[in-house]
């Protein structure tokens, strides 16, 4: 697995950043049963970066948590069997022959702000984020009531597999 892991915020979350953004990715996608190594960008940035990004990319003029930017087009949430088609190929990097999920931003302010305001670890809330976009990344989302309760379901598992609890 690649991380392409990159902290532009200037800011320490009081924990190795990397080191847990690798157990939790590899975690939730041994969970989702991944049969493939994957490639996936990680940037932690501050709240008026992710603004101007959520600005730019969604036409929301806020700071957000988390922004996912999956570049792999899942027909089915967590069904990985599509990609065994031979005109599936262009998902995986020509090179390394990982899968290329796609990138995740994260603002590292949030990630303060909503540990404090949740009353949980800014260890967990920074795991929460990277499982959620994950789960974005292979094709999961929560417009609808009941996608939403699939996918948080789906969150709790994995980070209760990872022991990383409220």
């Amino acid at each position: 697995m690649t991380i392409d892991f990159e902290n532009e915020s200037g800011i320490d979350l009081g924990f190795p950043m990397e080191e847990t953004a690798r157990t939790v990715i590899e975690g939730a996608l041994e969970y989702l049963e991944c049969p493939y190594e994957v490639q996936v960008s990680l940037l932690i940035t501050d709240n008026s970066q992710i603004q101007e990004m959520n600005r730019q990319f969604r036409q929301i003029d806020r700071p957000t948590d988390v922004l996912s930017f999956p570049m792999t087009e899942f027909e089915t949430p967590g069904d990985f069997s599509f990609l065994e088609e031979a005109d599936a190929q262009d998902n995986f990097h020509p090179e390394t022959g990982e899968l290329v999920l796609g990138d995740i931003v994260i603002s590292a302010d949030k990630v303060m702000e909503q540990a404090r305001e949740y009353g949980h670890s800014v260890k967990r809330e920074y795991a929460f984020l990277i499982v959620h976009s994950i789960l974005h990344l292979v094709g999961y989302d929560h417009m609808i009531p009941e996608d939403a309760s699939r996918m948080e379901q789906r969150q709790r598992e994995i980070l209760d597999q990872l022991n990383i609890t409220r």
